[in-house]
């Protein structure tokens, strides 16, 4: 997409689709889950593992959603998976393509909730950001997310669904026959677990969609590509690099407690300190090279010189780059971003330790594509700045 691409808004509409009554979904079902339902309807138990490679592939590495062009499957038993089972995934509502290229895909999920999933793209990357719940329990102030409340956990046909859609609309499956590394550089490269939601809430939905998407013979993306970014869920943490392996971004945003306590109000049950301790062991049991620390920044609030040097001495010891992130401002937001001068001048400090400090260049704000500006269109809260300022325990006007 070219830099100067204009503004698009709302180009692809999908007429919604019924779920097809009492067939299971196969998409978003481990190899386990989708061996026994094969063995369900009839697959002999000597045959079952033969026959998931066979789905899986179709599924996952060609991106076929009708059984009938699964053309290494006999007739008859195609029919018997088409009388059993549905390939479904979330539906595309809407598209938005930012003046830089990112696109936001507003996406319908059963129950006729909306979840929003960002596509952005990079010289040497394309990363999905994708989310992982409906609205969102932590009530970060400085984040649009956290304005909604939490309506339910996404399945892990959902959150895999996803990417399958992102897949579609970058037209990036493989052609039957073909792997996927023979059309050159993958468009989608990475993936994010950034977008609405905590990830270490809905664990086990995001654990089997990440199984999925890391999955060899299927999508095949590297635990390496993959961060999921936590608020800081301490008992989730450890299990995190035992059971996915992927990469760790946490939500920091703070120095001290007490300014932590109301940007991010998760660190009232775990604080700082508990959650360094669990950070400190995640690169050895995950074999990850370093933590991400995100730290968004915010004028007057968490930027000062005194900041950047207790976040040095907070992380001494922990492999770890700390992005920081420009606020991207959202309609009542209590918070300003800090000015450019001061971005610099705290990256500066935090680089001069030893520590890498890319300052996160903001994407797809002109269609509220941005971290932190993701909200369901059709569930957006109608609060007042003064109603979201006194939330947050800052000043604000309405």
């Amino acid at each position: 997409m070219a830099a100067d691409a204009p503004i698009t808004q709302d180009v692809v509409t999908i007429p919604r689709k019924q779920p097809e009554g009492g067939k299971v979904n196969l998409i978003g079902l481990t190899r386990d889950g989708l061996r026994a339902a094969l063995i369900e309807i009839g697959t002999p138990e000597k045959q079952a593992k033969m026959r998931v490679n066979q789905i899986w592939q179709w599924l996952y590495h060609w991106g076929v959603r009708d059984f009938a062009q699964m053309t290494n499957l006999a007739k008859d038993y195609r029919a018997r998976l088409d009388a059993n089972f549905q390939i479904a995934l979330p539906e595309i509502v809407s598209k938005q393509v930012s003046a830089d290229g990112t696109r936001k895909y507003l996406v319908r999920i059963a129950g006729g909730h909306e979840v929003e999933v960002v596509y952005i793209p990079e010289t040497d990357r394309g990363t999905l950001c994708i989310s992982s719940q409906v609205g969102c329990t932590l009530t970060c102030s400085f984040c649009h997310t956290g304005t909604q409340k939490l309506v339910r956990n996404l399945t892990a046909g959902e959150i895999v669904g996803q990417i399958m859609l992102a897949r579609d609309d970058l037209d990036e499956w493989p052609a039957p026959g073909t792997g996927t590394g023979e059309n050159g550089p993958r468009l989608l490269s990475n993936i994010v677990l950034m977008g609405m939601g905590e990830p270490l809430y809905n664990f086990d939905n995001v654990r089997d969609a990440m199984k999925i998407a890391m999955d060899g013979e299927g999508i095949a993306l590297s635990r390496r590509r993959i961060t999921l970014s936590t608020s800081g869920v301490v008992p989730e943490i450890a299990r995190c690099a035992e059971e996915i392996g992927c990469l760790m971004a946490v939500s920091f945003h703070a120095t001290t407690d007490e300014t932590r306590n109301k940007l991010v109000p998760i660190n009232k049950r775990w604080n700082i300190e508990e959650l360094l301790n669990a950070l400190r062991e995640y690169p050895r049991l995950s074999n990850s090279e370093r933590i991400t620390f995100e730290y968004v920044m915010l004028k007057d609030v968490n930027d000062s010189d005194a900041d950047a040097r207790r976040l040095i001495n907070l992380i001494k010891g922990i492999p770890a780059k700390i992005n920081l992130i420009p606020f991207n401002e959202w309609p009542g937001a209590p918070y300003q971003r800090s000015d450019w001068e001061r971005i610099e001048r705290f990256a500066d400090i935090v680089h001069k330790a030893g520590y890498a400090s890319p300052i996160r260049t903001p994407r797809g704000e002109d269609i509220m594509a941005a971290c932190g500006q993701l909200k369901s269109a059709t569930e957006r809260a109608r609060k007042s700045r003064a109603q979201i300022a006194a939330e947050a325990g800052v000043g604000g006007s309405a």
